[in-house]
């Protein structure tokens, strides 16, 4: 049986070696999170990176700790990667094509008044 050492949030080893003895067999590994941070100059969030967590809470902390060291971000979204839907790169013509031939859908058709300015 082949084990392996897995570390686990909050677990402090108590040999020298550290984490805990965990059989790869068992299905123990922590679902992945997609994070998205908004800078304190942006209006949006932008996609950041990825982690492990056990819970969303967790991944939240996490995500603090790893992509907003420097206290760049004022607001953090941790989505489960499993609830991404994401259309296919290869079909992108046939899902893009029936807004070819309405270029009022294009941001250019439009003039926008001097007021709005962070569009």
């Amino acid at each position: 049986m082949n084990f392996i050492r897995k570390f686990y949030y909050g677990d402090i080893p108590e040999d020298k070696t550290g984490g805990n003895i965990v059989s790869k067999d068992t299905k123990t590994d922590w679902p992945l999170w997609e994070v998205f941070i908004r800078s304190k100059q942006g209006l949006d969030h932008k996609h950041a990176g990825s982690l492990h967590a056990a819970d969303a809470q967790m991944a939240i902390e996490n995500a603090r700790d790893v992509y907003t060291r420097r206290m760049e971000g004022v607001s953090i979204w941790v989505v489960e990667s499993k609830y991404i839907t994401a259309s296919n790169p290869e079909e992108a013509g046939e899902l893009y094509e029936p807004a070819v031939d309405k270029i009022y859908r294009h941001p250019t058709f439009y003039q926008l008044p001097d007021e709005v300015n962070h569009m």
